[in-house]
C-alpha cells in the first residue's frame, strides 16, 4: 500500500481503502482545526470510541470488547508515530506492522487480531461512523473473535486527529 503523506489539501469526501488490517480511513473538512486537546480529553475520546464500538458489536451479536492497556499503548504509539513523522499508513515509520507493535507493547503475538486507522475525524462518533461505513473497518469491528481493544489518539500541531484502534483475541 502506498504511504499517504498528509499535506495541506482539504479532502471533501470520506475515502476508505480497505486492506487486510482494515485499511485507512480519511476525513477532512474545510473547518478550522480545534486546538490540541488535553491528555485527559484524549483519554476520554479513546474510551468513548470503545463504548461506541461496543454498541455496534453488541447490536450485532458480538460480545463487548474489554480495554487492554497493552493494546492502548500500541495504538497510542502508532498514532503518535504517524503524527511525529508526517505519514498515514498501517506500516510504521520503522517498517513495523500492527502485530509487531502489539507485541512490543507486551501483547501476545498469537493474540493480535486487526487494526483500524483514521485521520481527520473530530469526534469519537465521527470516527466510529466512518469505520462502520467502510467494509474493511466494519469487518474488524464486528469480528466476534476479537475480545480486547486499545484506542490511541494523537493530534498534529494544527489539531488534526489521528486515530488507531488495535484489536486482540486474548
Amino acid at each position: 500500500m502506498k504511504r499517504f503523506v498528509r499535506r495541506a489539501v482539504a479532502i471533501a469526501a470520506l475515502i476508505a481503502i480497505p486492506t487486510l488490517a482494515g485499511g485507512p480511513a480519511f476525513a477532512a473538512t474545510t473547518a478550522k482545526a480545534p486546538k490540541k486537546a488535553a491528555v485527559a480529553d484524549q483519554a476520554a475520546y479513546e474510551t468513548e470510541v470503545v463504548k461506541l464500538t461496543n454498541a455496534q458489536r453488541t447490536a450485532r451479536g458480538c460480545k463487548a470488547l474489554r480495554i487492554d492497556d497493552r493494546l492502548v499503548k500500541a495504538a497510542r504509539a502508532h498514532s503518535q508515530d504517524m503524527v511525529r513523522n508526517g505519514f498515514f499508513d498501517h506500516t510504521g515509520s520503522d517498517g513495523s506492522n500492527f502485530v509487531t507493535r502489539e507485541v512490543r507493547a507486551g501483547y501476545p503475538r498469537k493474540g493480535a487480531s486487526a487494526e483500524n486507522i483514521a485521520w481527520g475525524y473530530r469526534t469519537p462518533q465521527q470516527v466510529v461512523t466512518g469505520w462502520m461505513n467502510s467494509s474493511g473497518h466494519r469487518k474488524n469491528i464486528l469480528n466476534c473473535s476479537s475480545v480486547a481493544v486499545g484506542v490511541g489518539l494523537a493530534y498534529t500541531s494544527s489539531g488534526a486527529p489521528y486515530w488507531t484502534q488495535d484489536f486482540g483475541r486474548i
